[in-house]
């Protein structure tokens, strides 16, 4: 009996020592869960404020895009409305060097019959001036009177 009690005694102090190393490893498996737990929220916490940082700047980013988009269509528009205004400009432009080629045109006209009056005025006065030297000196009545402008003859003396 004392061999069964003996025998029960190693089996009691087998069984508790199992037990304590089953009873270590679950505490130790527990730790180490413990802390791959707090690992985990802490990758978590940084995950999460990462995408709040990531989110904020998607909005600002957002923001950005639209106001760009804003932009864009208003320099298009002022872009539309500049190229309308150079357009008229072109054909104002257009205007103006065909109206100056008239008025050049109608400059080297009028200058050709300028030079052609003073010409003919050149040769009317050359005209006129032989004309007077033939008439020659004017007789002049006894009034003191020329003859020529009223008409009459002089007198013979």
């Amino acid at each position: 009996m004392k061999k069964v009690l003996m025998e029960m005694e190693d089996q009691k102090n087998s069984y508790e020592q199992k037990a304590k190393e089953s009873l270590q490893k679950v505490l130790e498996e527990k730790m180490s869960a413990e802390q791959q737990l707090q690992s985990t929220q802490r990758s978590l916490a940084l995950a999460e404020q990462k995408c709040e940082e990531w989110k904020s700047q998607y909005e600002a980013l957002k923001e950005d895009w639209r106001t760009l988009g804003t932009q864009h269509r208003e320099l298009e528009s002022q872009l539309h409305v500049l190229q309308s205004k150079l357009q008229g400009a072109d054909s104002r432009d257009m205007q103006m060097n065909q109206a100056l080629r008239l008025l050049e045109n109608e400059h080297q006209e009028l200058q050709a019959k300028i030079e052609h009056l003073q010409g003919d005025r050149d040769l009317c006065s050359s005209d006129t001036q032989h004309l007077q030297e033939a008439m020659g000196p004017m007789a002049i009545d006894a009034d003191g009177d020329d003859c020529y402008s009223t008409g009459s003859v002089p007198e013979q003396q």
